[in-house]
């Protein structure tokens, strides 16, 4: 596959500053920086992945891996809504993925995906970390991209995803443990096995609000 400047220049960055996007909170890089564009024109903000990057404390016991960085803005201690469609355009890799992560340290961080399977399918996939990660499979996705939303209600955290951004299906509702860092909420591009990757986030919205039900779709 070709390479993440191949399709993207990343020319609207300034490294060392906040990224502002409309709608949300100044965005920071939770680990080193990385690269990012906004696409002023369709409102679509870009993330490349170097090759090798990702987010994993395996469950065997093998290496945490934390070469991903994801741009983050810090989440508010009260309910919140974050979604956007997330695409990784052209050739995948296994486990390409664009994804809503939360971060708080090394061993508690959560992320929800649009993630390239090693059977050659798109998928929704989550990951939430106490330690060790609980990685989940779920649904097959239809076409380039898929709705994903993240909700802070109370004390949980509920995980979304959507064909179309109307009807939402659920995924997991877990509770990410107190850390003594914040949490941050944001966006994040991985490609562990590949060479790298571009991750799109488009439709994004952020709401300060509570998800009355979580279960019937809305």
């Amino acid at each position: 596959m070709g390479s993440a400047d191949d399709r993207f220049s990343f020319s609207g960055y300034v490294s060392g500053m906040p990224l502002l996007f409309p709608g949300l909170p100044p965005l920071n890089w939770t680990g080193a920086e990385g690269r990012a564009e906004i696409d002023a024109k369709t409102g679509e903000l870009r993330l490349q992945a170097e090759g090798g990057v990702d987010w994993t404390n395996d469950a065997g016991g093998a290496a945490q891996q934390h070469s991903a960085t994801a741009l983050a803005f810090a989440a508010p201690e009260a309910d919140f809504v974050l979604s956007a469609r997330v695409q990784v355009p052209g050739a995948r890799s296994t486990f390409d993925a664009g994804a809503l992560a939360l971060w708080s340290d090394r061993d508690h961080w959560a992320k929800l995906c649009n993630e390239f399977s090693p059977q050659g399918d798109p998928m929704v996939v989550s990951v939430v970390t106490n330690g060790f990660s609980d990685d989940c499979n779920s649904a097959l996705i239809e076409g380039a991209g898929v709705f994903l939303r993240v909700a802070r209600i109370g004390p949980s955290i509920a995980f979304h995803s959507s064909v179309d951004g109307t009807r939402w299906d659920f995924v997991r509702v877990f509770r990410l443990p107190l850390s003594t860092a914040p949490l941050s909420a944001g966006f994040l591009a991985q490609a562990p096995m590949g060479d790298g990757c571009v991750a799109s986030f488009c439709a994004v919205s952020y709401e300060q609000r509570t998800l009355a039900d979580l279960r019937d779709g809305s």
